[in-house]
């Protein structure tokens, strides 16, 4: 079994990422499951710059095949699944709630705590698994993961087909969160500075614009800072109107400068969106809402993670075959 490791390694001293040969634990009451592709997003390259203080084998986008499972869930085995990354203690409130992503001791594949997708195999509780339709290829599956992040803006803010809504950032979630906020009828604008991607945006079926374009400010009801940099979430601030909603789902390295008395005067509602709705995203891949094919820019196998990750960095959706 082989995997791709964040650690200081001789071998690769710049990024500390290595790939080892080693057994893969599967833990006790989980399933094992064979990876057959995983993505590689924003968070992954942040982690290999010290976000989250993360070391062990990263990735949370995956589609792959269960081939072991306890007694209880032998049912799974053999099935093709995606899976959901945090993991609880099953007993707190928020766990019982059904909330284990806000679980004050859970785990998150690849991000804290457990090791994730970024190898052959990895080690997930039947509980988080949601079955792949026969309709959706592994390339589509794989992306299932960032678009229920997409989705879990339709949970927290009420955008309806009169809506206007500021998409800022052009990169492959952004061009999710376009995708999913479109569905609700709203009016979807993407804000971007690279002409390829914007391309891509419009290939879509999105308004894609140059973030110089001249956009008067505090015009949409609704801005959503999906960048990945610091100043993707003063853009967002500037495009909303007074008493709008700015939706932040970008996570770096580092911090956010940030000058706030507007967000006071104008009194913007500002909203944290992380994971969200598997069976929802499901629902809208497979019934051809969200497309995903454009975004594709490259498969790689584990061993040249090295290529992969540098692809990612400038391009869109690059994808792992162990």
């Amino acid at each position: 079994m082989k995997s791709v490791v964040i650690g200081r390694s001789e071998s690769d001293p710049r990024s500390g990422a290595h790939v080892e040969h080693r057994d893969i634990e599967t833990r006790a009451g989980e399933c094992r499951v064979a990876i057959r592709l995983a993505g590689i997003c924003g968070t992954d390259l942040q982690i290999l710059e010290g976000y989250a203080g993360f070391s062990g084998v990263p990735g949370h986008e995956f589609v792959g095949m269960v081939e072991t499972a306890p007694d209880g869930d032998r049912h799974w085995i053999g099935k093709r699944v995606v899976g959901e990354i945090n993991v609880g203690c099953g007993n707190c409130d928020w766990c019982r709630a059904d909330t284990a992503n806000h679980c004050p001791t859970r785990t998150v594949l690849g991000i804290v705590g457990r090791a994730g997708a970024f190898a052959s195999h990895l080690s997930l509780p039947a509980a988080n698994f949601h079955t792949v339709p026969d309709t959706l290829d592994d390339e589509a599956a794989v992306l299932v993961e960032p678009t229920a992040a997409a989705c879990q803006i339709l949970t927290q803010v009420d955008i309806g087909p009169r809506a206007t809504v500021a998409v800022v950032g052009d990169g492959r979630m952004a061009l999710l969160v376009g995708q999913v906020l479109r569905t609700t009828g709203a009016e979807v604008t993407l804000f971007g500075k690279h002409d390829r991607k914007l391309q891509v945006a419009r290939q879509l079926g999105l308004d894609a614009r140059r973030s110089t374009d001249d956009t008067p400010a505090s015009s949409f009801d609704v801005s959503v800072d999906v960048t990945g940099r610091p100043a993707g979430l003063t853009r967002a601030m500037e495009l909303v109107r007074p008493r709008g909603t700015v939706v932040m789902k970008s996570t770096f390295h580092g911090e956010t400068p940030m000058t706030l008395w507007p967000v006071i005067v104008d009194e913007v509602t500002l909203v944290g969106s992380r994971c969200g709705p598997f069976a929802d995203a499901i629902a809208l891949l497979a019934g051809g809402k969200v497309h995903t094919r454009p975004l594709l820019a490259g498969t790689y196998p584990l061993e040249d993670f090295g290529a992969a990750f540098d692809t990612a960095r400038s391009k869109l959706k690059v994808l792992l075959r162990p």
